[in-house]
């Protein structure tokens, strides 16, 4: 498999999986204050996340889906 030139693609997946967390979040009508208390993160964090401008760690990651209660697997896909 040949990896791009450029990072790009990396830039575009992270807006991807922040509208997927937007999405479920607001689909299950949890705010942004119980996901951020939740997930031990920084509301800041989270809204970087969310617009795809920050680079979550795993751990992070797996707390989001915990509060959301959702597999990661759904998230990241």
């Amino acid at each position: 498999m040949h990896a791009p030139d450029d990072d790009d693609w990396l830039y575009e997946h992270s807006h991807v999986l922040g509208e997927r967390i937007r999405a479920e979040r607001e689909r299950k009508k949890i705010t942004q204050e119980r996901l951020h208390l939740g997930a031990g993160i920084s509301r800041n964090v989270l809204q970087l996340i969310e617009s795809g401008r920050h680079n979550p760690t795993l751990f992070t990651l797996l707390r989001i889906a915990r509060v959301l209660d959702v597999p990661l697997a759904d998230l990241v896909r």
